[in-house]
């Protein structure tokens, strides 16, 4: 009697995946300076990441060095917009990125989330347990 075998399926490759852009606003909540930029949303990365850069341009306070492996990251707390919502969000600086990338904790205080059938952002529906 033949094994059943399931097909075999090739492997996705990294430019057949995308990410979802949504305009955001970065703001920095003492001065009031911002940018708006196009950010991916990374589902898979906790807290929003921004570009030293931006982190300069808008003086975010640092508040701390957070160590991520062999990298240490300055965290600051600014407040992000999306789709007519805001919140006060940690978010970590660095060196190793020059775009601003959207993280799970920023959607979820947002109450968004990703709709994996269209691939753009709804609101989340919310339990309280």
């Amino acid at each position: 009697m033949e094994q059943a075998t399931e097909p075999s399926t090739p492997p996705i490759s990294a430019n057949e995946m995308s990410l979802i852009r949504i305009g955001a606003v970065i703001r920095n909540p003492f001065t009031g300076k911002a940018i708006t930029t196009k950010a991916p949303v990374d589902t898979g990365i906790i807290l929003t990441v921004v570009p030293r850069r931006v982190a300069d341009e808008l003086q975010l306070p640092r508040h701390r060095q957070e160590k991520k492996g062999v990298t240490e990251l300055d965290e600051c707390i600014d407040i992000v917009e999306v789709m007519g919502r805001k919140a006060y969000v940690h978010m970590l600086v660095s060196d190793d990125v020059d775009i601003v990338f959207i993280g799970a904790t920023t959607l979820e205080t947002l109450g968004l989330e990703v709709d994996p059938t269209t691939g753009k952002l709804k609101e989340a529906t919310t339990y309280l347990l």
